[in-house]
């Protein structure tokens, strides 16, 4: 799963920060989901746990995938790079020898994905606070981050401010952060989140960061500085932060060469860290305490800051190339081969980083990422062997390997609104990060209670007899955090699985599991094949997900969103259902 922007979100994993450098220029990748605090786990040691059978033809298939994306050579699977090259040129071997057929570009397995690069430079960083006659000049890296800039290499702007909130503009909730605001050539100031008294659901879609820049833009702000709250570094220290702010990020490059749904009007871009806080209010009416408060309690209220601030970065601006893996097999009724179900897990990884010491002194940089994702990949790829295996469903099947889905969801983002299949995409059936590293005998459905097939789900699930449980966070809305959210924004329903919570074992529980995983191993090196994986379970998976599109892909009607649905109103295309 991506890696959050912790300074900009209401919920993400407690010790992980995430790439703080694009998201103020694009919809950063939804963050992933908060560790739990309870049940504990000991962060010293993985929960004892007894190497795991793989006595089936099809968890070691599941295997031989995840071994050969997740090992070094692959270099940790980073969008634009070798790595990741080596492990497209994998995924597209294994589809043919499937036996699907290739649809991506011009008859080939993979489609391109055009990308910007950007990557920030601390020389020359300011953020200056002009008040009363005197300036504050706020510290790179100690009390402030310059975020990147993917129109122009060189910005400044000098402007008065005014605090946002949490720059939500959602009337139809009886909530609007902008009323009797003037925004125009002025920066916006403004904290992560959204109200907690709105549904989880309504909660991620105005905690975007996409959301939140598409309506300052609007109302004429020149510039964007987020304030971390106290809250946001306990989940996220903000030396973690630091750490992370040189890392490039990268967004989708359009035809005219310009990065896809920016705003360049938003000239410079900065995060202040929580301690900063107090110097950015001086001479209001509110300290940061009172309004960090405020905000826990849904209390804020926007107000023009008193004097200017001063905003200046650099960026290195670079053209990258990706591509997406893509294969098809083709419906076996000519009325209906045209609508497909989409299969996807992202193959992007975050590739090598510091080096980690390791409990027997061992260093290591790779970040191999052997089950986020090259699990959900290798479960992908056993689907299409079972659909392949028996009688075609009459709509078509598309299996799509993902790139930058670490970076913002950004190959499921090109595939969703330029498909390089031809026809309609009417369900799309993800996989992503499936922490299976304790037997269970449940599935969690993520997304099934927005759409038709949550009853196609209930179905699978009792043909092949496993037990679905509810999603033991959903305040952690992690339907909008990987990439079926891509999907449904292009109107298109969905459902995401995730590893089941109800132990096989009495003496394994699968939170436990999970919770170290998150702790120690997302997005560190440990993240390999030498963790206990649980690949009966996986097996298991990648028959529900097999079976979940032969439904969809019998039924005589498309899937449909429900009525009254969230997202099937804001998103839901018109046509047959």
């Amino acid at each position: 799963m991506p890696m959050p922007l912790p300074t900009l979100r209401s919920a993400c994993l407690p010790l992980l920060c995430g790439l703080l450098l694009a998201a103020c220029q694009r919809d950063a990748a939804p963050p992933a989901p908060a560790a739990p605090a309870e049940p504990a786990a000991d962060a010293a040691a993985p929960p004892a746990t007894p190497p795991p059978p793989n006595d089936t033809a099809a968890g070691q298939r599941i295997e031989a995938d995840v071994r050969a994306l997740a090992d070094d050579a692959m270099e940790g699977r980073r969008t634009g790079t070798p790595g990741f090259d080596r492990a497209a040129n994998y995924v597209a071997s294994q589809f043919e020898a499937i036996g699907l057929a290739p649809a991506g570009d011009d008859g080939s397995w993979f489609q391109a994905v055009p990308l910007l690069q950007a990557t920030v430079q601390f020389d020359g960083a300011r953020l200056d606070i002009v008040r009363d006659g005197g300036t504050i000049a706020l510290e790179p890296r100690r009390q402030f981050l310059p975020l990147a800039n993917f129109h122009a290499a060189e910005a400044a702007v000098d402007a008065p401010a005014v605090f946002v909130g949490q720059a939500v503009h959602a009337p139809d909730l009886g909530h609007d952060d902008f009323a009797g605001v003037d925004l125009d050539g002025r920066i916006a100031v403004m904290f992560g989140g959204a109200p907690a008294r709105f549904e989880p659901t309504q909660r991620a879609f105005h905690s975007s960061t996409r959301e939140k820049l598409r309506n300052v833009a609007e109302r004429g702000a020149v510039g964007v500085v987020y304030v971390n709250t106290a809250d946001d570094e306990v989940r996220n220290p903000w030396a973690r932060s630091v750490q992370n702010a040189t890392q490039p990020s990268m967004r989708l490059r359009g035809d005219d060469g310009g990065a896809i749904d920016a705003w360049p009007q938003l000239r410079a871009s900065a995060v202040v860290s929580a301690t900063a806080a107090d110097a950015l209010f001086a001479g209001g009416d509110r300290t940061a305490a009172q309004l960090f408060d405020a905000a826990r309690a849904g209390e804020l209220r926007s107000f023009a800051l008193p004097g200017t601030l001063r905003l200046a970065g650099r960026t290195r601006i670079e053209p990258l190339a990706s591509r997406n893996v893509v294969a098809r097999l083709p419906g076996a009724d000519p009325a209906l081969a045209a609508e497909h179900v989409v299969y996807t897990a992202h193959l992007d990884h975050i590739g090598t980083g510091e080096p980690v010491t390791d409990a027997q002194g061992r260093e290591d940089r790779i970040r191999n990422g052997a089950i986020d994702n090259a699990l959900g990949v290798a479960i992908l790829l056993e689907a299409a062997r079972e659909l392949q295996g028996g009688p075609r469903p009459k709509r078509s099947m598309a299996f799509v390997a993902l790139t930058g889905e670490e970076q913002g969801l950004l190959g499921a983002e090109w595939f969703a609104n330029r498909p390089s299949v031809d026809g309609e995409a009417v369900a799309n059936i993800n996989m992503d990060m499936p922490m299976l590293t304790a037997p269970t005998t449940d599935v969690v459905p993520i997304g099934v209670d927005h759409s038709s097939l949550g009853q196609v789900l209930e179905t699978a699930a009792a043909e092949i007899g496993v037990t679905l449980s509810p999603d033991p966070f959903p305040e952690e809305t992690v339907f909008v955090r990987s990439d079926q959210y891509a999907f449904v924004r292009a109107g298109v329903p969905a459902v995401y699985l995730m590893a089941g919570v109800v132990g096989a074992n009495p003496d394994q529980d699968p939170r436990v599991a999970a919770t170290w995983f998150l702790r120690n191993c997302y997005h560190q090196p440990c993240d390999q094949v030498d963790l206990p994986i649980q690949y009966g379970d996986a097996a298991r998976l990648a028959t529900l997900n097999a079976r979940i599109g032969r439904i969809t892909g019998d039924a005589p009607q498309r899937p449909r969103w429900n009525d009254g649905d969230f997202f099937g109103e804001r998103f839901g295309k018109p046509g047959p259902q």
